[in-house]
């Protein structure tokens, strides 16, 4: 029971029914002091994202670089296309449905929310478009040069923004989205768009399904073996992913469950199975792409124009390979995006957050189940390519 009520979902679910209760009860006066803790914290959060940018995505290009082989690029090439054309599909799901969802986008009924008494401005130290490219750059120069001062460094850089994740801007969330359903509350936005929110997730689910099974079928098809003597191996992992919310933590799980289908390879298991757990977030990215354009329709009463999307969907895979495997590492790695490409303002983000962290463990079971069709993929390769086992060179 202590591990359910300090587990983050329910922190979650806590601070979101405090905000709405909170918000039907105060006056003009309280809500001054509420926008101005919801200002303030976004700020900080806003600030942390070009440090986590550079945290997460320099040292992974790094690792790669210092493991390079024929095996491993194809598997980075696999995961960011399963991520990309699974944003895609969302996309095109959201431009289908999105406008037939039961979203309210007037606001003449919405009351007005009191301006912050106090604001602190806390500038981010660069762009974040400024910090992908430098990290790119950091990245791979690192890796030309054989750096290994500057790739460690970045490794240590990266425990360091994990650890501030971690320790203040996780803590900080439950407060950052309790303040603004209280404001969302206030206004009245909250009556006006329940139905919304429980469609948007049922659909959702049943994307990470249909993207499940594309991915089987493909690798079936390619490597010429049952993808069912794959998947049926994958129950465990999935529930296992769905309690905890995290693909580092359900590692061993899916490592076993992988090992005891007869139609993967094993070296090829214990080389692809831990790699995707930490760079295939196809259920996490799909979940994003679509609740990021049910937020915009919602907040902004509009949806986001295809050139926009079609940006936010590539440098999400990117963004995506470089995420950690923890509770809500995607949307937390992809800040920037939803701030810098999509231009969310800060009940936007938060709005984001709450609603991903309430559905992260499905689409974390997603990403682990779809890590088996993956490895399917790499032993039909390494099969057809005549690869040696326990080579990956």
């Amino acid at each position: 029971m202590k591990k359910l009520f300090s587990s983050l979902p329910f922190r979650l679910i806590l601070a979101i029914a405090i905000g709405i209760g909170l918000g039907q009860l105060f006056h003009e006066g309280s809500m001054k002091i509420v926008v101005s803790l919801q200002y303030i914290l976004g700020q900080f959060i806003t600030f942390c994202v070009p440090l986590i940018v550079i945290g997460f995505i320099a040292p992974s290009i790094t690792r790669m670089g210092n493991n390079a082989s024929r095996l491993l690029g194809l598997a980075v090439i696999l995961a960011y296309l399963s991520s990309i054309f699974a944003a895609f599909m969302s996309t095109a799901a959201g431009y289908v449905l999105i406008p037939h969802l039961a979203i309210d986008t007037s606001v003449e009924e919405l009351r007005e929310l009191q301006p912050a008494v106090f604001q602190l401005n806390i500038p981010q130290i660069m762009s974040v478009m400024s910090a992908l490219a430098l990290s790119l750059m950091l990245g791979l120069a690192a890796v030309w040069t054989k750096s290994t001062l500057t790739c460690n460094l970045l490794e240590e850089f990266q425990r360091i923004v994990l650890k501030i994740v971690e320790k203040v801007i996780i803590p900080l969330l439950p407060f950052y989205i309790c303040a603004t359903f209280c404001s969302l509350s206030y206004q009245g936005m909250i009556t006006h768009q329940l139905p919304a929110f429980v469609q948007i997730i049922l659909i959702v689910m049943l994307g990470h399904y249909v993207w499940l099974a594309v991915l089987y079928l493909i690798a079936g098809a390619y490597s010429g073996k049952s993808p069912w003597e794959v998947l049926r191996h994958y129950g465990p992992a999935y529930m296992t992913a769905v309690g905890t919310m995290s693909s580092a933590a359900t590692l061993a799980v899916a490592l076993d469950g992988a090992r005891k289908s007869k139609v993967l390879r094993r070296d090829l298991v214990d080389f692809g199975i831990p790699l995707f757990a930490n760079i295939h977030l196809c259920g996490s990215v799909l979940t994003e792409v679509f609740f990021c354009m049910t937020i915009s329709k919602m907040l902004y009463g509009q949806l986001p124009s295809l050139g926009t999307m079609l940006l936010f969907c590539l440098l999400l895979g990117i963004f995506a390979i470089g995420a950690p495997g923890v509770p809500g590492g995607t949307v937390m790695a992809s800040l920037g995006l939803i701030t810098g490409v999509l231009m969310f303002d800060d009940a936007g983000t938060a709005l984001m957050l709450a609603i991903f962290a309430l559905q992260d463990s499905f689409g974390t079971a997603c990403n682990v189940t779809g890590d088996g069709a993956l490895t399917l993929f790499l032993t039909g390769y390494a099969e057809k390519h005549h690869i040696a086992e326990g080579k990956t060179a």
